[in-house]
């Protein structure tokens, strides 16, 4: 017999083995417990992460000897035909290629007979998405009000494409990504059981790869275990799967929030030896810095799901530097792989971007920089020069601040004497437009004034006082402290 890969020979054959669902598993062995199993029921979710399983449980739950049961015996005949998939009343359909209205028509003749030796008869589609929408209409009325020797089982990883009347039919279990712990654990006691020795970093970087899915998790372990001899280690990982090395991706990142010009490019080449994509590079970069950023922020290390070792190292290195700081680098990053896409040359756009972060500088918040003025502040000696209408800095109080608030609304109002004069002016023109012109009347013309006039009217300017500024043209030094108050009290809002 050919080799059976770890994706097929370790399928769970029982609802203990599955993994990381145990809210859907809960779910499902009540209804069989208190016979209350629903005729269609729709599982979702990503890929490789117990949906046709689950189904096939399913299965073999109502239809085992002993059952209905939430635990099958394995042992009966029809555990066993569903488990060699030549049970006579398990219909398990491909949506994929079996899309079409015929085929759901025939589907419709065969659930019509009673099974023809089990207790039901199990419908199983897979990525039933695919199905057309004449394919949808026409299972609506089965759907709604099917034989009661039939129960529909309904698999998809895309359950947006899926019709509203349809989900309105069906019991919805939404399954969810396998936690890394979870799947760690999972393929530490598959490579056990292979008499198979794994590395911590080794593991680290499968279940990493796995984003969650078991079988892809299965898949890479398979991989890895025909490349290397036991125990395998981090650096077989990362040659058969082309992975960027931690520790660079690391240097890198610290090198770029420390303004590291020889460091970042030079770990930058050290990876480009190895051989990877340029654009993975970037993803794996960009998994990177939002690490560093959500260890700053309180309580949002719960969000991050990696190792206990990699919360650390992350907790380290983001330490040294604000939030401000990360947030900036982490926007110029992604950035720099949108420009990467469309880029001639990609390494030199990355080569260049890297420099362009690097002398952003970090970046320090107002109000940080105003906690620190006031320090600055405090440790000023005092004036005694200042004047007694002055009041010191600490001494400001906040009804003082309302009046330069109020100074400043007075200052950028018209005067009175203003809309005086320009209301006088509106009635004049209103009473010279009504009037008519006559042909006598005459039109001034304006004459050059003599130099006699423009040397009294220049000193008459230098004569006169100056005249108050405008609102944008205020003179700051006259009303720092003032200003100064009006924005520590809006510190906590910055």
């Amino acid at each position: 017999m050919s080799y059976l890969v770890l994706a097929r020979s370790s399928r769970p054959q029982k609802f203990e083995e599955v993994v990381g669902q145990k809210p859907v598993v809960k779910t499902l062995q009540n209804s069989l417990k208190r016979n209350r199993v629903a005729h269609a029921i729709l599982f979702s979710g990503v890929r490789g992460i117990g949906k046709t399983t689950l189904a096939r449980l399913m299965a073999k739950a109502l239809n085992c000897e002993e059952g209905p049961t939430p635990v099958p015996c394995g042992n009966c005949s029809s555990c066993r035909q569903i488990v060699a998939g030549s049970s006579l009343d398990l219909h398990e359909i491909d949506g994929a290629s079996n899309r079409g209205i015929q085929e759901v028509r025939e589907l419709k003749e065969k659930i019509k007979f009673m099974p023809a030796s089990s207790r039901y008869k199990i419908v199983i589609i897979d990525e039933v998405h695919m199905l057309t929408t004449e394919a949808f209409n026409a299972l609506l009325k089965t759907l709604e009000e099917p034989p009661k020797h039939v129960y529909f089982m309904f698999a998809t990883t895309e359950l947006h494409k899926i019709p509203i009347t349809i989900l309105s039919r069906c019991q919805r279990y939404e399954l969810q990504r396998i936690r890394s712990d979870s799947l760690s654990e999972h393929l530490q006691r598959l490579a056990q059981n292979e008499n198979i020795e794994l590395e911590k970093g080794a593991l680290s970087l499968i279940v990493r790869e796995a984003e969650g899915s078991v079988r892809d998790g299965l898949s890479l372990l398979d991989q890895v275990i025909s490349y290397g001899e036991s125990p395998i280690q981090t650096s077989d990982v990362v040659d058969i799967l082309g992975l960027v090395n931690r520790d660079i991706l690391h240097n890198i990142s610290l090198a770029l929030l420390s303004g590291n010009k020889k460091e970042a490019l030079g770990n930058l080449a050290e990876a480009f030896i190895f051989g990877i994509d340029i654009k993975r590079f970037m993803a794996d970069l960009l998994e990177h810095f939002p690490a560093l950023l959500l260890v700053k922020i309180d309580g949002c290390k719960v969000l991050l799901d990696i190792a206990a070792e990699d919360l650390q190292r992350f907790e380290v290195a983001a330490a040294e530097y604000s939030t401000e700081t990360i947030h900036q680098k982490l926007s110029l990053l992604m950035r720099t792989a949108e420009d990467i896409r469309y880029s001639v040359q990609p390494r030199l756009t990355l080569e260049t971007a890297f420099l362009s972060i690097i002398e952003a500088g970090n970046v320090v918040g107002v109000s940080t920089l105003l906690e620190r003025l006031d320090k600055t502040i405090k440790q000023l000696p005092k004036s005694t020069s200042s004047p007694d209408n002055t009041p010191a800095f600490n001494d400001l109080l906040p009804s003082e601040t309302a009046s330069f608030k109020k100074k400043i609304v007075e200052e950028s109002a018209p005067s009175t004497e203003d809309e005086k004069d320009s209301a006088h002016f509106e009635a004049a023109t209103i009473e010279n437009h009504d009037e008519p012109r006559r042909d006598s009347d005459e039109i001034p013309t304006p004459s050059a004034p003599s130099l006699s006039e423009q040397v009294v009217v220049d000193q008459q300017t230098e004569s006169s006082e100056p005249q108050m500024l405008s609102t944008h043209q205020r003179d700051i030094r006259r009303d720092w402290l003032d200003f100064i108050s009006y924005v520590k009290e809006r510190k906590q809002w910055m």
